[in-house]
């Protein structure tokens, strides 16, 4: 199951939820893909992020994250969006920073090597390399969860 933000052409804002993204080009394709709003079927996709659904209706009561609304300046919807203290986000970037570590580096191979692994071709495991924006956005399209990682400040000079 995928989550795409979507618009139609009379720039409302919405989010549609299909089994892939070839599910959703085919029902667009056949004009299914409709606004909420207006009803209109001329709709195109807005850039979306991965979401990563842990355990299906299980809330985490411990949670103390507070969540800020941001609105979305062009539609005027709001979206609650946790607020992370600096400490929640080192900790967060040193953890990513380690999975990195311990990852094997396939290199300019890895749009190549996720999808193998995606698909059951080559074995399990976690893979870190290069992937350009297009790269990226076709391997969310297809259901593949990558992850940027930045990295150390050390690293950028």
């Amino acid at each position: 199951m995928i989550v795409l933000n979507l618009s139609c052409d009379n720039d409302h804002v919405f989010e549609g939820w299909f089994a892939s993204a070839n599910a959703f080009d085919a029902q667009h394709a056949a004009g299914q893909v409709a606004c909420p709003n207006c009803g209109s079927t001329e709709v195109t996709r807005r850039p979306s992020a991965p979401y990563v659904n842990t355990r299906i209706g299980e809330r985490d009561s411990r949670s103390t994250t507070p969540l800020k609304v941001r609105s979305d300046a062009s539609s005027g919807a709001q979206t609650p969006t946790p607020v992370l203290s600096p400490d929640q986000i080192a900790t967060t970037l040193a953890l990513l920073r380690l999975a990195a570590k311990q990852s094997e580096d396939v290199g300019e191979r890895f749009p190549e090597e996720a999808r193998r692994i995606h698909y059951g071709e080559s074995n399990p495991r976690s893979i870190k390399g290069k992937a350009s924006a297009d790269d990226l956005g076709e391997l969310l399209d297809e259901g593949i969860l990558v992850l940027p990682v930045p990295p150390e400040e050390t690293e950028l000079h």
